[in-house]
């Protein structure tokens, strides 16, 4: 989850092809156009939130819409045997309209699932939880997760301490992996703001074979839909 840079290419170019997953986008800086091959298109600005559920298949291209840096969060959800064939949909909502909650020097963008006393709109197929948080210089969260579901933290800018309150301080650009059930303490003893993701899901306790961009469970539906895809 380290920073790469993207150059500017030809939408030919940037083509991804998804299966049975969904994938959610939120673009922190910049913009990007995006068309798939039933011409759905449009443009992720800074921001805002894509959420695709691939389902049974979808072609999607994108590209920078801007010059400059480019930043953004993108999250593949693997999807249960039982909704890995379902027609494809997408969700869409531009920064202003993302659920917000503050309290105590702490600011939570509700993306999936619910904190602070607020929940996102957004459907997951899976059991989601995806928190954008900012804690000012001082502040302190505390946050559930469910049991048994395994969840990480990512922190995208400062420092934060997580866990027992004398650990080490984490920087950016590092995860932690939460145990199941284990919930956030989180402490910004820094003098500047700290920004992390929390991100957790509930396990679907099937097995896991992934080729390129598909995702199935055995390697037998891996050959079938290659062979869906090219015919």
């Amino acid at each position: 989850m380290d920073p790469r840079p993207i150059a500017r290419k030809l939408p030919g170019q940037t083509t991804t092809r998804r299966r049975r997953c969904s994938c959610k986008k939120k673009h922190r800086k910049g913009a990007v156009t995006h068309e798939d091959f039933e011409g759905h298109k449009g443009t992720i600005e800074t921001g805002d939130l894509q959420w695709v559920t691939a389902g049974r298949g979808i072609v999607h291209s994108e590209m920078p819409a801007s010059q400059g840096t480019q930043k953004g969060l993108q999250l593949w959800i693997n999807l249960s045997s039982r909704n890995k064939l379902i027609e494809p949909r997408y969700q869409e909502m531009n920064s202003e309209d993302i659920q917000e909650a503050a309290k105590d020097g702490v600011k939570v963008r509700v993306i999936a699932g619910e904190a602070m006393g607020v929940k996102s709109p957004i459907y997951t197929r899976t059991p989601t939880m995806y928190l954008d948080f900012t804690l000012k210089p001082g502040a302190r969260i505390q946050q559930y997760t469910p049991v048994p579901w395994n969840a990480f933290v990512y922190v995208l800018e400062g420092e934060g301490v997580f866990g027992n309150p004398r650990s080490s301080p984490v920087s950016a650009h590092h995860l932690l992996l939460l145990g199941p059930g284990d919930g956030l303490d989180a402490y910004n003893k820094s003098s500047k703001s700290l920004r992390f993701i929390l991100v957790g899901g509930e396990p679907l306790g099937e097995p896991v074979v992934q080729y390129g961009p598909f995702v199935m469970n055995t390697h037998e539906q891996i050959e079938q839909t290659i062979k869906d895809y090219e015919n």
